[in-house]
């Protein structure tokens, strides 16, 4: 399928998309492989917070980081504006598979905090090749697309693609889930960022401890994907898992305390999201959300709350 056409290219020239935070609602972790990877069996869910990339024509590539989370100066929230940062690897990419030349002034406004276990970074490569596709007039097919995302990085291909999917491999491998029902889930961001390799050595750490369960068999996602396709919330929340949670909690034991602030605000089910610290409390509808988000914000526990809604669509164009 080809994106956009003329009529989404603004007067000067600009070409917007947008791609959504996930939360990793069921997330089993294989032992480290000899390739020194760690094999992943994930259900995601794309959530209704985005980040927004505006692309313009221009002769070479730049990054410019607008919004709440354009990044600190240091440590693993800190955003790079240059061919460290994904967008920039994905514009080289598709430059290159397209026979183009890489050129494009780059906004990308984060509302999507970094190193938080929300695939921010993912999702605004995802959006990035979506709006330099259009820009580029390079004709991408969105399986075009997908393949330059799982080169980028595990979570690409899942931005990319948006709602409810099983993934397999280091995440990259996606099958889509049919979930109709709406979820509400609030997230409460713990603090600075986690650094998603520091989270992996410590479950590798724990494991070979004795302190965690080895890995050697990983849970069945099905009770997982079966509750999100119908529900009741219940069932969902019983089913909630992620091998990540507890070395996370070990690197910032705070994250201890904001799982039991969300449980006391009346979360059905808090989970950590992916590598964290992000907090995702699962509520029982929308009006829940936003009495949980109010408790939760005024526990002085997070640095950041918000109440979002899921599956949403992967990456799109705007406008």
């Amino acid at each position: 399928m080809s994106h956009g056409g003329p009529g989404r290219i603004s007067g000067d020239g600009a070409v917007v998309a947008r791609a959504p935070a996930k939360v990793n609602v069921h997330l089993a972790v294989a032992p480290l492989g000899a390739d020194g990877y760690h094999e992943l069996r994930t259900v995601f869910l794309a959530v209704s917070l985005f980040d927004t990339v505006t692309v313009r024509p221009a002769e070479r590539l730049s990054i410019e980081l607008t919004g709440p989370f354009a990044g600190g100066t240091a440590g693993p929230d800190r955003v790079p504006t240059d061919r460290r940062n994904l967008v920039w690897q994905a514009a080289e990419l598709l430059a290159q598979r397209a026979g183009v030349s890489a050129g494009a002034a780059i906004t990308i406004d984060k509302s999507i905090p970094a190193a938080a276990g929300l695939a921010g970074g993912s999702a605004d490569a995802a959006a990035a090749l979506v709006a330099l596709d259009t820009l580029w007039g390079t004709h991408a097919t969105r399986g075009d697309l997908a393949e330059l995302a799982a080169q980028l990085g595990s979570d690409v291909p899942f931005s990319l693609l948006g709602g409810v999917a099983l993934g397999s491999g280091r995440g990259e491998r996606l099958s889509p889930v049919l979930a109709r029902r709406r979820w509400d889930w609030v997230l409460g961001i713990a603090g600075e960022g986690l650094s998603t390799p520091a989270v992996y050595g410590e479950l590798d750490r724990l494991r070979a401890a004795g302190l965690l369960p080895s890995g050697e068999e990983l849970a069945s996602p099905d009770p997982v994907v079966a509750a999100l396709r119908s529900g009741p919330v219940d069932a969902l929340a019983a089913t909630l898992a992620n091998d990540l949670q507890e070395p996370a909690i070990a690197l910032r034991p705070q994250l201890r305390q904001a799982l039991d602030a969300a449980a006391a605000a009346g979360a059905a089910a808090a989970l950590v999201s992916g590598s964290g610290p992000t907090v995702a409390a699962l509520a029982a509808d929308e009006d829940d959300a936003v009495s949980l988000a109010a408790a939760l914000a005024g526990s002085g526990t997070f640095a950041t709350v918000r109440a979002v809604h899921g599956p949403v669509p992967g990456a799109r164009l705007v406008g």
